[in-house]
C-alpha cells in the first residue's frame, strides 16, 4: 500500500513538471535621452602654474569669431637659476638653506651642484 502511494506521488511530482508553461514575455528597455550640450563654449585655457608669481585676473572673453586658445610652450628653470646652499663650517654634510636662514639640511651623499629640495619651504637649492 506504501508503495502504490509513493508511486502515485511520484507520478503526480512528474506529470506536474513536464506540464509546459508559457515562455516569459520579453522586456524592452527604454533607451535614455541626455539633454544635448552645449556646442559653442570651449573650456577656459590653461594658463602656466607660476606658485611665485602674482595672481592675474583672467582675460575678458571676446564675443566674435572662435578661434583655438594658444598653446603656452612649458617654462623650464635653468640649473643655473636656483641658488647655493651655504656650507656650515665644521659639518661637511650640513649646509644652510637660502629659503631659510638658521634652518640646516643634510645633504651627505649628493655630489655638488645637485638639486635639492628645501625641506621647510619646498623650493629647490644647489649642493655647494
Amino acid at each position: 500500500m506504501r508503495f502504490l502511494v509513493l508511486l502515485a506521488l511520484l507520478t503526480m511530482f512528474l506529470v506536474a513538471a513536464c506540464s509546459e508553461e508559457p515562455p516569459p514575455q520579453p522586456t524592452r528597455h527604454r533607451v535614455a535621452n541626455y539633454p544635448p550640450t552645449a556646442p559653442g563654449e570651449y573650456p577656459p585655457p590653461q594658463q602656466p602654474f607660476n606658485p611665485n608669481g602674482p595672481a592675474q585676473p583672467a582675460p575678458p572673453r571676446e564675443e566674435g569669431p572662435a578661434s583655438p586658445p594658444p598653446t603656452a610652450a612649458p617654462t623650464k628653470v635653468a640649473k643655473g637659476d636656483y641658488p647655493y646652499g651655504i656650507p656650515v663650517p665644521g659639518k661637511p654634510h650640513l649646509v644652510e638653506s637660502p629659503y631659510s636662514p638658521g634652518k640646516y639640511v643634510d645633504v651627505e651623499g649628493f655630489p655638488p651642484g645637485t638639486e635639492v629640495k628645501d625641506p621647510y619651504t619646498d623650493k629647490i637649492f644647489l649642493v655647494p
